[in-house]
């Protein structure tokens, strides 16, 4: 399970038009993936995995 780096809560995978973000399910701060990709763990790369293109912006 991926944790907020802010509040401790947990991240989830947040898809919107053109872009996938991490999106903490307290606090509800959005990460970009390449500011959480040093803590993904298996389950959060599995789903990441599914898109064909990644942004980082």
């Amino acid at each position: 399970m991926m944790l907020c780096k802010k509040c401790q809560g947990k991240l989830e995978v947040a898809r919107s038009c053109r872009r996938v973000r991490m999106r903490c399910q307290e606090c509800s701060h959005e990460f970009h993936i390449h500011e959480v990709a040093d803590i993904l763990d298996e389950e959060t790369e599995e789903i990441l995995s599914r898109y064909t293109v990644l942004i980082y912006d």
